[in-house]
């Protein structure tokens, strides 16, 4: 406070003016953007209309020099990263546009923390989500499901050294979370069409793989043009392998060859899922996994029904499985076969057939019936397979009911 006299000798006071608290607000907010979180904590005892200015800020940043600070705190003690954090975003109010964190090299006992935050953020209409960090270093198994990666990561590598095993469940976007899991082994791909499947499947330690679409692929315009060769040419250590018939479908676009490039000589185990055998495209790709999988032990196949697409012309499918070459190979190691959901359809019980004249080595067929079928038609069916040729005098075939 200043002391004046007036010319009559009175003394006043004037109060200086206060330039900071008649701040316009954006230029307040602006400031309060540019300056470390910390600090911004702080600005509440410059004035009262400071005070707490910082909960509304639309753009919060943790970074490098955040974490360089109290990531040797730890995670959870005073001061630590994780409890600062927490205490911020529990303190802010209103929107939250811009979210950028900065993740230390630092040991937590998991990524709850992490998933708290963005569950948090999802809330506060946040629209950018900068990912400036070196990748979960630790991290061995991401399940990721309904998540919308957005065009804000494009181009955001995400480094998962350790990661063993990545499963992707209808999720939007997939282009655009780049990943780098050389140690990956296990990819399960769930109604997700943009996925780009050749860098995902760039991992050489690879073993099993799952592709499931469950719709057309060529409803969505950011899918990865690819084919079985390039598929099996990027997985040299599969061993177990699951497609359904919509990627095949998708497949099929490229021509499904008879013979690849190389062999699947790694391949034990082979899942065809929503297969109508009546579909020429579907056989197709089926005898080409089939007579490129030297090595296939196991065989497991969900039908897709004539009931589902009546109108599929099963006559090409029909004589192509009575061509004397159409399976040119013996299934010298394939050991198990099961089908399931098999209505009895003329394509159907000419690839069993198939099957039993080429596996020497077969010692187990199980089928279970379409819940559809009465007892005659599944007696029907059994009386058909029963006459069937067995390359493998020790084959046998078990029927089981749809409610087994």
């Amino acid at each position: 406070m200043n002391l004046m006299t007036e010319s009559n000798g009175k003394v006043v006071s004037c109060v200086g003016e206060d330039r900071i608290s008649n701040l316009p607000e954006h230029l307040i907010d602006s400031i309060l953007e540019r300056i470390p979180v910390q600090d911004t904590v702080r600005t509440s005892i410059i004035s009262k209309s400071w005070r707490y200015r910082w909960t509304k800020l639309k753009a919060v940043v943790f970074d490098k020099d955040f974490s360089n600070k109290f990531a040797k705190n730890g995670a959870f003690g005073r001061n630590g990263f994780v409890r600062i954090i927490n205490q911020v975003l529990f303190l802010h109010k209103g929107p939250i546009l811009k979210f950028h964190l900065n993740i230390p090299n630092m040991v937590l006992d998991s990524f709850l923390e992490v998933d708290q935050w963005m569950s948090f953020l999802s809330r506060q209409g946040v629209t950018e989500l900068p990912l400036a960090f070196e990748g979960f270093l630790n991290l061995e198994e991401l399940f990721l499901k309904d998540i919308d990666f957005g065009a804000s990561l494009s181009g955001a590598k995400v480094n998962l050294p350790q990661l063993k095993k990545l499963s992707l469940y209808w999720c939007t976007n997939v282009y655009n979370f780049n990943i780098k899991a050389t140690k990956l082994q296990y990819l399960e791909v769930l109604t997700c069409p943009d996925a780009m499947l050749i860098q995902l499947l760039g991992s050489p330690c690879l073993f099993e793989v799952v592709i499931i679409l469950q719709n057309r692929i060529q409803d969505y315009e950011q899918a990865e043009k690819t084919n079985l060769a390039t598929i099996f040419s990027n997985l040299p250590t599969v061993r177990t392998f699951g497609i359904d018939s919509y990627f095949v479908k998708f497949l099929a676009a490229e021509k499904i060859p008879k013979l690849l490039p190389h062999p699947i000589s790694s391949l034990k185990c082979l899942w065809l899922l929503f297969f109508q055998l009546g579909d020429l495209d579907l056989l197709h790709a089926a005898l080409c996994l089939l007579r490129n999988s030297p090595n296939l032990e196991s065989l497991h196949m969900y039908m897709l029904g004539m009931q589902v697409d009546p109108r599929v012309d099963v006559g090409p499918a029909s004589n192509h499985l009575e061509s004397p070459n159409c399976l040119d190979c013996t299934l010298d190691q394939l050991q198990t076969v099961e089908i399931t959901y098999l209505e009895g359809s003329k394509p159907e019980l000419l690839f069993i057939k198939l099957l039993l004249a080429h596996s020497p080595s077969l010692e187990k067929l199980t089928i279970t019936t379409s819940g559809d079928l009465d007892a005659k038609k599944i007696l029907a069916i059994s009386k058909d397979v029963m006459r069937f040729p067995r390359a493998s005098p020790k084959a046998e075939v078990i029927y089981l009911n749809p409610e087994t």
